[in-house]
């Protein structure tokens, strides 16, 4: 049996510091702008802004649940959580991408009621409103780009911050429109359209949790692939019982069974499927069990070859019975 980490720890304590901090500033500008999106919602009767101000709040939200997940996974594994705490980044994420869909659901609803009946706004002050709101945005996003890719709690906040420039945008055209044309239904369209680019982007975050709550195959993995090059090592004769996960972002786990040779080199072959899980696969946390032919039981070796019948399947689980 081999269980290998291979020294992932300092790499990733750097990276999640140097986006903790960058989430703490989008977090001071994020809100500051906040509060100031809000009154001049009000004051202009604009739902562009409100609706804006209404993604900020959520971002302010995700920022400080990001926060507090970066903090809270740093705690040690524990007897009874084996593998630390990394699975709250995936948990808070997928609140974030929750919020996102809910807040969007809000602004489809508000803007379909505007439609009807556009309200007057005061067009030239809510687009200087939005003007300085899309500098914040844009500070946010300077602030957190090169975090997002290796952390999908990053992601959701950076998606947060990413739709807030979308609004800002759209406020500052559906401003120009009303100011020019007197298009006051332009607020509730220009609103509509960013919230169904924020429920585009939300769907994706939230599936990426989902799927890694219910420990899926990462979507760069192809598991057949896996599969066929673990078996190519020199001295593997079949590779089954094969899982990938993904623990965390960035961290991917495996296990499986390997039949080898009787004759082989134990240590060299460990060695070697390793390098090929960590190379070409970018799992570096594997759990390796090697095995004969005839140490596999009778139910094992029905999955060498890949997945059972379903006959066979319920044998198997039917000789497990009788065994229990």
């Amino acid at each position: 049996m081999s269980h290998s980490h291979c020294g992932e720890g300092h790499p990733r304590r750097h990276e999640s510091g140097s986006a903790t901090s960058a989430l703490r500033w989008a977090l001071l500008v994020t809100s500051v702008f906040l509060v100031a999106e809000f009154i001049g919602g009000l004051w202009t009767n604009s739902l562009a802004l409100l609706a804006d101000a209404g993604h900020m709040l959520t971002d302010a939200a995700a920022l400080a649940l990001s926060l507090f997940a970066f903090w809270f996974t740093r705690k040690p594994a524990t007897p009874e959580k084996t593998y630390g705490y990394f699975r709250v980044e995936i948990l808070v994420a997928l609140v974030n991408g929750t919020a996102l869909l809910a807040i969007a659901g809000a602004i489809l609803w508000e803007a379909y009621e505007r439609f009807w009946s556009p309200p007057q706004v005061k067009s030239l002050e809510m687009m200087a409103i939005a003007t300085a709101g899309l500098a914040a945005n844009l500070l946010c996003v300077r602030l957190l780009h090169g975090h997002h890719h290796a952390n999908l709690n990053v992601r959701g906040a950076f998606l947060h911050v990413l739709g807030d420039v979308l609004g800002s945008v759209a406020a500052i055209l559906a401003g120009g429109a009303m100011w020019l044309w007197g298009a006051y239904w332009a607020d509730p369209l220009v609103s509509s359209l960013v919230a169904l680019l924020i429920c585009g982007s939300a769907w994706r975050l939230v599936s990426d949790a989902v799927r890694i709550l219910l420990e899926g195959t990462p979507s760069h993995v192809d598991l057949d692939a896996m599969q066929r090059e673990l078996t190519r090592v020199p001295g593997v004769e079949s590779v089954h019982h094969l899982h990938v996960w993904t623990l965390t972002s960035g961290m991917h786990a495996m296990t499986c069974h390997a039949v080898v040779e009787p004759e082989g080199r134990r240590d060299l072959i460990l060695q070697r499927l390793r390098a090929v899980s960590r190379q070409q696969f970018d799992v570096r946390h594997t759990t390796i069990q090697l095995e004969e032919e005839d140490q596999c039981s009778e139910h094992e070796s029905l999955c060498h070859n890949g997945a059972m019948s379903p006959r066979a399947q319920v044998s198997t689980l039917q000789g497990a019975s009788r065994e229990s």
